[in-house]
């Protein structure tokens, strides 16, 4: 059961690392917990849809000015633990995660969907854009989207939020418990 745990959760990661042969970089987002703008604490049901393959996975994220805490459950059991002060980025994985599964990744898909645009784009690399348009944000490279996120609702971390990568072609689908 712990084996299976371990590969379910391994393969939802991996779809939110974007595990391409050659991968662009990533934007290496790293924005302080307090840019948030709230303190939220909410459990999550992930779900990971890449080349025709879908799986799942349930989080436990908190932040607060101060700290971003976010914990990654496969069939109960702990796989994957991130925490961010806005300095430093602590991780503890389970053994049989792939090394692939970048924390770094995690949190960026994390700060993407949640953090508000202004934000964002702020932290952006030269070349990038962000930009909210009602419940949709997308996410430019020059005049080609990378990505939309999509909201159920005005409230980022309620709902539903679906983050479609066009770049590393996965889409992360991940539901808020009320």
């Amino acid at each position: 059961m712990r084996g299976l745990a371990c590969a379910l959760a391994a393969a939802v990661l991996a779809g939110c690392a974007g595990l391409d042969p050659a991968p662009p970089a990533r934007l290496g987002l790293r924005l302080a917990p307090a840019a948030l703008g709230a303190t939220i604490s909410v459990q999550q049901h992930l779900k990971v849809e890449r080349g025709g393959r879908t799986d799942e996975l349930d989080a436990a994220l908190e932040v607060d000015p101060e700290r971003l805490e976010l914990v990654g459950l496969a069939f109960g059991q702990r796989v994957l633990r991130l925490g961010y002060d806005g300095k430093k980025l602590t991780t503890w994985r389970h053994m049989m995660l792939p090394a692939q599964v970048r924390a770094e990744d995690v949190l960026e898909d994390v700060q993407l969907t949640l953090w508000p645009a202004m934000a964002i784009a702020r932290a952006l690399p030269p070349g990038w854009r962000v930009e909210d348009l009602g419940l949709r944000r997308t996410l430019y490279l020059g005049d080609a989207v990378v990505a939309t996120i999509d909201y159920s609702g005005p409230v980022r971390w309620d709902g539903t939020v679906v983050l479609n990568n066009l770049r590393h072609k996965y889409r992360l689908t991940i539901e808020s418990a009320p």
